[in-house]
């Protein structure tokens, strides 16, 4: 058959290369033969026309079709984003959607999917073959956004085959992810973390009790730990009507910063849970952030009419404890301030959130070296029996308390500006989270606790030794009560109440929340009543004395 019709029934016609010689000597005007002559051209291009649109017909005749079973799933996959995508009314169906769709890929010999709230990858291979697989997302994260996805991957040993039996035997792997809390629901209805879900099964049977656990790892940006984040696997409830449940059983939780690591010896659906008692709901979230602004507006307005007053008033800084007073004072006024100002900050750029985080930073170790002062000052007021002369006393402390801070935080801000940024709090429903300017490193924030815990425990030190010495010299009821007072005033100028950071964990997180906003939120409240009542006590003890003279 000739590889071009057209052109064989343009040969067929007649129309050769002799024709033009006989229309040449053909009888009579020569118009007809430049007729033909210029219709070549044309003839031609109908040709080449006709040629290429066979040839298109040919290779769409040839061409592979369509698999129906493709088709099938991707419908499916479409239906089940689109209840995805739709609240959780319908669990059940959506349930049922995922039963029938692990169904259809485990027959599958190869198809990947990739959409907004589900991802599937199907792995074929033989099972002397195997070496081991990683799976690991490119999603790029938004610290602050609203509907951002976070990077997680599943780490297959290569001893996955270990349990099967059957060799030179093909095997699928599949792999599933999913980003909504609408499918694993159970009686508790339990959080995840960032609502996310791995799971892997093979086409063969169920993998358990592996050797070299499988390592599934999720990404966040949250402050968790083993008191309020476990990795668990889903558990099937016994029947098509019952509720499953996340179990922990042979799986192991490691934390590292930002990231939370799965080690898990079978394979199923696995997601990190978060602990509903260390978690705050949206409405104690907003009552406890109208305490903290109440509470630390009082206090920074009382700090600063106590430090105008004295800055008025001269006589008053003569000795040493007034003036450690003061700069506890001034300490209290910049925490306070720079708290009240790390919220409203956050929602502004990137640049003025890290001096925010920064600032507060310096002004809570700054606060907290001052109550370490106090807590020096005092042992060496009480405790010590000999008077001891220290050169450029407060000078020192000063370099202490102000400097030492400030330079850790500049040379942080210098050199790791990573450090500050955008905190945020998350509640236990996963949404209205509150954005603050504070720490966002794990490093920085465990240093900060063992500074603060190495200042506190050497002032519980000091304030015991304080009662105990009350507690010898009282002799009069009275007298024990005004001991007692003097000890809750001291308590606060010491801040032990930041202690109660200690205690964030279990059944008393809520209770501790509570407790710790209401007292270190009016603590500079506290200090000034607490100085007032030492500075009248004290100018009516000498007016007494000067009349009895």
């Amino acid at each position: 058959m000739h590889p071009c019709p057209a052109a064989r029934a343009w040969e067929m016609a007649g129309v050769s290369g002799d024709l033009g010689g006989a229309l040449g000597s053909w009888p009579g005007p020569g118009c007809l033969l430049q007729e033909r002559t210029t219709a070549m051209p044309t003839l031609l291009l109908i040709t080449l026309v006709l040629c290429l649109a066979a040839s298109v017909l040919h290779a769409q005749g040839s061409a592979p079709e369509v698999d129906p079973s493709d088709v099938e799933v991707a419908n499916n996959m479409e239906t089940l984003e689109t209840e995805l995508h739709q609240d959780c009314g319908s669990a059940h169906h959506v349930t049922e959607m995922l039963h029938l769709l692990e169904e259809k890929l485990a027959h599958r010999e190869k198809y990947n999917f990739t959409g907004d709230m589900i991802e599937t990858y199907i792995f074929s291979f033989m099972t002397e073959d195997f070496g081991g697989l990683n799976l690991s997302s490119n999603v790029d994260t938004k610290p602050g956004g609203r509907d951002k996805k976070f990077k997680h991957s599943m780490n297959f040993p290569a001893d996955l085959m270990e349990g099967v039996q059957a060799q030179g035997v093909e095997q699928r792997l599949v792999y599933i992810y999913i980003h909504s809390p609408c499918i694993f629901q159970d009686a508790h209805n339990s959080s995840v973390l960032n609502d996310d879900v791995q799971g892997a099964f093979l086409q063969s049977g169920e993998v358990v009790g592996l050797s070299h656990p499988v390592e599934i790892q999720f990404w966040h940006d949250m402050v968790l730990d083993d008191t309020n984040a476990t990795c668990v696997f889903w558990q099937p409830g016994a029947s098509a009507d019952s509720t499953g449940s996340w179990s922990r059983a042979g799986c192991k939780t490691t934390h590292r910063e930002g990231t939370v690591t799965c080690h898990c010896n079978h394979l199923t659906y696995f997601a990190v849970l978060l602990d509903p008692d260390a978690t705050v709901s949206v409405a104690q979230l907003v009552l406890l952030t109208h305490i903290s602004n109440i509470g630390c507006s009082l206090s920074a307005a009382a700090t600063f009419c106590i430090l105008l007053v004295c800055c008025f008033s001269r006589q008053q800084l003569r000795d040493n404890t007034t003036r450690i007073h003061m700069h506890l004072l001034a300490a209290l006024l910049l925490l306070n301030t720079a708290f009240l100002l790390s919220t409203p900050l956050a929602a502004s750029t990137k640049e003025l959130c890290q001096v925010a985080a920064a600032l507060l930073h310096a002004s809570l170790l700054c606060a907290l070296a001052w109550m370490a002062a106090e807590a020096f000052h005092l042992s060496l007021l009480l405790i010590k029996v000999y008077n001891i002369y220290v050169r450029q006393y407060l000078l020192k402390l000063c370099l202490f308390a102000w400097g030492l801070p400030t330079l850790a935080v500049v040379a942080i801000f210098i050199f790791r500006r990573e450090t500050y940024g955008y905190y945020i709090i998350h509640t236990s429903e996963g949404y209205q989270d509150m954005t603050m300017c504070w720490l966002t490193s794990w490093s920085a924030h465990y240093a900060t606790l063992l500074y603060a815990g190495l200042i506190l425990l050497f002032n519980t030190v000091v304030l015991g030794r304080v009662v105990a010495i009350l507690r010898r010299t009282q002799q009069l009821k009275r007298q024990a009560r005004k001991d007692w007072v003097t000890v809750l005033g001291l308590t606060c100028l010491l801040g032990t109440t930041w202690g109660l950071v200690f205690f964030h964990f279990g059944t008393l997180l809520i209770a501790q929340l509570y407790i710790f906003t209401i007292l270190n939120s009016l603590q500079g409240l506290f200090v000034c009543l607490w100085y007032v009542t030492v500075y009248y006590r004290n100018k009516m003890g000498s007016i007494i004395s000067t009349q009895s003279r």
